[in-house]
């Protein structure tokens, strides 16, 4: 298998198990509505870890272009595949975002409020407050990209490093997520934020566009400073 297509599937899988533990909270008549936020994180932290076991070993499991470029930016991955990586992470996310859409279709059709379906592809902040969300995203995906650096440093047995990939994401959004809905990666917002823009989603309401620029800017800047910062200090 290509380095490309495992982090188009990896991407894939992120998305479908991360954006599908949201939509069987938020969406109505589901058998795991409104169980809430520890579902939620914990839904995408295993969503993380999953991908990571299956293509760590063929692409390093970025599944996310902030990690990408915050790799390449110390020299830990070449420059020449960052563009297909993040193609392919971005064909990856959308494509899962179709799959979540057509396996919670009947619960799309069954919940008349837009903003949890929107909420079900892409991010949004609790109050929407620029500065405020923009530190957020750029904190969160920091700690994501130092942490995933950090803990290369401590020797572990075989296997458990993408449970502790999972863990970073697990604390990130326990702790940090409740502001803006912890994006920390371009890919896994923007390419359902597409989806959600060209589906045929029954009474959906905007894609917030306004907004969109924020999940994709600031992870990449967190996960640069993260990255720059590590190499600094180790």
């Amino acid at each position: 298998m290509s380095e490309y297509l495992a982090e188009y599937l990896g991407t894939l899988m992120l998305v479908l198990l991360g954006d599908g533990v949201v939509a069987n909270v938020v969406l109505n008549k589901t058998k795991g509505q409104n169980s809430g936020w520890i579902v939620i994180t914990t839904g995408w932290a295993l969503a993380v870890a999953i991908p990571v076991f299956i293509f760590g070993p063929i692409s390093g499991a970025h599944i996310n272009p902030a990690v990408t470029i915050a790799m390449a930016s110390i020299g830990n991955f070449a420059w020449s595949k960052v563009p297909g990586f993040i193609a392919a992470q971005m064909a990856g996310a959308f494509t899962g975002a179709i799959l979540v859409w057509l396996h919670y279709r009947p619960h799309f059709d069954a919940t008349p409020d837009k903003a949890a379906k929107l909420g079900v592809f892409c991010t949004a902040p609790a109050i929407r407050d620029w500065s405020s969300n923009m530190i957020g995203e750029f904190i969160g995906t920091f700690v994501l990209v130092f942490g995933i650096l950090g803990v290369a440093n401590t020797k572990m047995a075989g296997g458990i490093s993408p449970l502790v990939v999972g863990a970073i994401v697990f604390v990130v959004g326990l702790t940090l997520g409740g502001t803006t809905g912890y994006a920390i990666n371009p890919a896994r917002d923007l390419g359902p934020r597409l989806a959600h823009a060209v589906l045929p989603i029954k009474d959906k309401g905007s894609s917030d566009w306004g907004y969109s620029w924020l999940p994709v800017v600031m992870p990449i800047l967190g996960g640069l400073v993260g990255a720059l910062i590590y190499n600094i200090i180790f």
